[in-house]
C-alpha cells in the first residue's frame, strides 16, 4: 500500500480487500472513522459487494472474533471481548485484600470495563449504564462517581492527584466543566467514600508483575452480578443492546 495513505485510508483498502476475498463486507460505525479523524463517507457497501457479487454485509456474528457462548455471562466478556483486564483484577484483589465489602470488590472489579470493551471517553459514565440493571444501586454509583472523584485528591484518605495524569494530560490539564460540577453534587453523596474507594485502590493497582485471575472472583461476581437467565443481550434490558455491540461490533445495521 502507498505509505502516504493515512491509517484509516489503509484501514478502508484493507476493508476492501478483505470484501474482495471473503463472503461479507465490513462497514465501520462513524465512530470508529471519527476516532481516527476521518470525517469521509463510509465505504459504500454496494459498491463493494458490486465487485464481489458472493459478498454480504456483515448482519451476524463476526467470523474474525471469538464466538461468544448463546447465553454470554459477564465472565465470558471478560475471556472473549474485553481487552487486557490485569488492572481490574489487581484493583479488586487490592480491594479484597482491604476488606472492603463484596460489592465494592465487584466495584474495582467493574469500573473500567467500558475502557476495556466499549467506550474510553467518559468510561465512568458508560460502565455504569452497562452495569446498572445487574447490580446494587451503590455500585453502579461507585462506578460512575469513580470518573470524576479520579481528579480530585482526599487527604483523609491519602489519595493524591496521579502523577500519571500530569504525564499523560499535562500540567495545566483542568477537567471539563460537567466534570466540576458532577464533584460538587458528589462530594456530599451519601456515596462518596463508596466512589472514593474505587479511586484509591484503582491508583495501586498497575503492577506489570502481580498475577491475579479472574476465577478468583467467580463466587463475589456470583452472589453480586445478577447475570440474566438469557444471556448479557438478550434480556430485554434498558442496555442490553449495548452489550449486543460489543458481542457484534461490526454490525451493519
Amino acid at each position: 500500500m502507498n505509505d502516504a495513505m493515512t491509517l484509516s485510508q489503509r484501514a478502508d483498502a484493507l476493508e476492501e480487500k478483505m470484501s474482495r476475498e471473503l463472503d461479507y463486507v465490513v462497514i465501520k460505525s462513524r465512530l470508529y472513522s471519527m476516532a481516527e479523524g476521518d470525517m469521509s463517507p463510509a465505504p459504500n457497501a454496494g459498491a463493494l459487494m458490486a465487485k464481489n457479487p458472493n459478498a454480504r454485509v456483515l448482519m451476524g456474528d463476526d467470523p474474525r472474533l471469538p464466538p461468544m457462548p448463546e447465553k454470554p455471562t459477564l465472565i465470558d466478556f471478560f475471556k472473549y471481548r474485553f481487552g487486557p483486564a490485569a488492572h481490574l483484577l489487581q484493583s479488586a484483589k487490592h480491594a479484597f485484600n482491604a476488606d472492603l465489602p463484596e460489592k465494592m470488590v465487584l466495584a474495582c472489579l467493574l469500573h473500567d470495563i467500558s475502557t476495556i470493551g466499549f467506550i474510553r471517553g467518559d468510561h465512568g459514565y458508560w460502565g455504569a449504564q452497562l452495569v446498572e440493571p445487574y447490580v446494587d444501586e451503590e455500585v453502579t454509583w461507585a462506578i460512575r462517581a469513580h470518573q470524576v472523584l479520579r481528579f480530585y485528591p482526599d487527604e483523609s484518605v491519602g489519595y493524591d492527584y496521579p502523577q500519571s495524569y500530569i504525564n499523560s494530560f499535562g500540567a495545566d490539564y483542568r477537567p471539563d466543566p460537567y466534570v466540576a460540577e458532577d464533584y460538587k453534587r458528589m462530594r456530599n453523596h451519601k456515596w462518596y467514600m463508596s466512589g472514593r474507594m474505587i479511586t484509591v485502590h484503582d491508583i495501586y493497582s498497575f503492577d506489570p508483575n502481580a498475577v491475579v485471575e479472574l476465577e478468583e472472583f467467580s463466587d463475589v461476581i456470583g452472589r453480586n452480578f445478577r447475570q440474566p437467565e438469557q444471556g448479557l443481550g438478550f434480556d430485554n434490558s434498558p442496555v442490553a443492546h449495548m452489550w449486543r455491540a460489543m458481542i457484534r461490533p461490526a454490525k451493519y445495521l
